[in-house]
This record gives structure tokens, sequence and C-alpha cells, in this order.
């Protein structure tokens, strides 16, 4: 007897998961070329986290920038009003907060606010790095 053939849903799943993951382990190039193929950059999960949310709060600069490059939305919260740079001063990661802030991300987005968050933890030393410069570029 052969095994049931998978539908077309379970197939979708199956790769929105291998995509949220490789934003999570930081596979830049993998994901990347899913992305130039047609896989949406903005692509969320069943909690609204981003590719972006999930590669900020893991810590991942450079799959960071490569999608803020390709699209996805600095300032897209999840369904808990979180942003990608509220989870990256969550996490304390420097230089993800410097590559969201040089790609648009707004410090003022979500609740709580990754000024918000960063005042809440006592992390006042990244408040610098949510202020935009002029001439950042992802």
């Amino acid at each position: 007897m052969q095994p049931p053939k998978r539908s077309n849903e379970d197939a979708v799943i199956a790769l929105a998961t291998k995509l949220f993951n490789f934003a999570r382990q930081g596979e830049t190039e993998t994901l990347s070329a899913y992305i130039a193929a047609g896989a949406p950059a903005n692509l969320t999960n069943d909690k609204g986290d981003s590719l972006l949310m999930l590669a900020a709060y893991h810590g991942h600069a450079e799959t960071v920038r490569t999608l803020l490059i390709q699209g996805a939305d600095p300032n897209r919260v999840n369904d808990r009003g979180q942003s990608p740079l509220a989870g990256a001063v969550f996490k304390g990661y420097r230089e993800v907060i410097e590559v969201l802030v040089a790609g648009g991300a707004d410090a003022g987005y979500g609740k709580p606010s990754a000024r918000d968050t960063a005042t809440m933890l006592g992390k006042n030393e990244l408040l610098p790095l949510l202020e935009r410069k002029t001439n950042d570029s992802v």
C-alpha cells in the first residue's frame, strides 16, 4: 500500500516551516534564494511573527539586512503588537538594532515600543542606537 499523497496545503505549511527555521537559524543565502524565487518577504507564522521578526529576535544581523533589502517591512508587528526592533532591543542585539534602524524601523512602533522596551529593561545604553541617522541605509 502506498502512503497517501500530501495535500498542497501540507506542502505549503512544510515550506513555510522551513522558511521560518531558516530565519531563526540565520540561513541567509538559502532564505534569500526562496524569497528571490517568489516566497513572500513578509511571510508570517500563526503568531504573526514575520521572517524578519524571527531573524532579529535570534540575532542574525546579515539575515535581517538581506530581508530588508528584499522588501521585508521593518515595522510589521506580530499578533502581540511587538516589532522586530523591540525584539532586538529585548535581546540586546546591537548590530541587529543598527541594521533595523538603518532599514527604516521606527523605535516608536509596537506595544511596548523599542524605546519603551529599552527603558523598562534598564538598557538605556541602547537608546542612542534607536535614533535614525539621516544618511543611514541598509
